[in-house]
């Protein structure tokens, strides 16, 4: 793909075969039929990434850098609306069941809810902490993110738009990625102390744990197939299949890429999608108290695609 800048999101439009990747300040567009890009959406300043409303025939971005959500015609490619969030808009959703779009502010610990037809702002939620990943469960009228400072799981109430229930992960640590299984009402979330958790999305309670990777970012889950995924920076994505609502197996250790810490999954062909790039090597040492931060080789920027035999 090339290009410049760094990644977080990927997302699909399984339905429509179209892989959204955040790259930089825009929106990479993918038909994932052709596998080929077919164009960028633009006006999107520090993005993270893009959630689809795919009745509407929009995307949602998170614009970190201006502190809005860009409102994109999914058509054109363009954006026709932005609307003012919390500080630092990162991870975001589409909840069908009201029609509403949340985005989880970092620095503003909170979520801001937008109404996806209007574009207004129908409420603010405080989190009491730093919001990652989310996942909706329209059935129960439930959102559910991780507060990665908190060691804990918010469930919030879709109807009232406020914090219903606050359920410790441990022993998991410092939650990024989330996944739904709605069928059995499952949370799949993966910890910063190398441990993938199955929670019960009913009581909170953890009801299973399996080793995964070093730097976890993302968790996916396919339904068909009952595999549950957490894709880490340390090169691979740890596969796991769900046994039983209080069983789960680590089927399989895939090596992908080191910094291939970002995945979305396409339940209809059961393909998972994973940004990647190669970064030079260090010739310093990193100042006391920082972390190292290689520089991304120029026009590596790719996606990884891996598929079930």
């Amino acid at each position: 793909m090339g290009g410049e800048g760094g990644w977080d999101y990927l997302s699909v439009d399984a339905a429509a075969h179209r892989l959204y990747v955040s790259h930089g300040n825009v929106v990479v567009v993918i038909d994932t039929v052709e596998d080929k890009v077919i164009g960028e959406i633009g006006d999107t300043p520090g993005v993270h990434g893009l959630a689809v409303a795919p009745e509407l025939k929009r995307g949602y971005t998170t614009n970190g850098r201006e502190n809005k959500l860009g409102i994109i015609d999914l058509t054109t490619l363009k954006t026709v609306a932005k609307v003012v969030t919390g500080a630092n808009p990162d991870a975001m959703l589409y909840e069908p069941g009201r029609g509403e779009v949340y985005s989880f502010n970092g620095r503003g610990q909170s979520a801001t809810v937008i109404d996806a037809k209007s574009g207004k702002v129908v409420a603010t939620i405080p989190l009491g902490g730093k919001p990652e990943f989310a996942a909706p469960d329209p059935a129960a009228g439930r959102i559910y993110c991780n507060i990665e400072d908190k060691n804990e799981i918010v469930a919030i109430d879709t109807g009232t738009h406020q914090v219903v229930s606050h359920w410790p992960i441990a022993p998991g640590e410092e939650a990024t990625g989330m996944a739904f299984d709605a069928a059995n009402h499952r949370l799949f979330i993966g910890c910063h102390n190398k441990l993938m958790a199955m929670i019960d999305a009913t009581s909170g309670k953890v009801v299973a744990t399996v080793p995964i990777g070093q730097g976890v970012d993302a968790n996916d889950f396919d339904p068909g197939a009952q595999l549950a995924f957490a894709s880490c920076g340390d090169g691979t994505v740890t596969i796991a299949h769900e046994d039983a609502p209080d069983k789960l197996t680590v089927v399989q250790r895939l090596t992908t890429e080191p910094r291939a810490r970002t995945m979305t999954l396409d339940p209809m062909s059961h393909k998972i999608y994973l940004a990647s790039a190669k970064f030079e090597t260090p010739t310093e040492p990193p100042a006391a108290g920082q972390r190292p931060r290689p520089k991304m080789v120029a026009g590596s920027f790719k996606v990884l695609v891996y598929g079930c035999d």
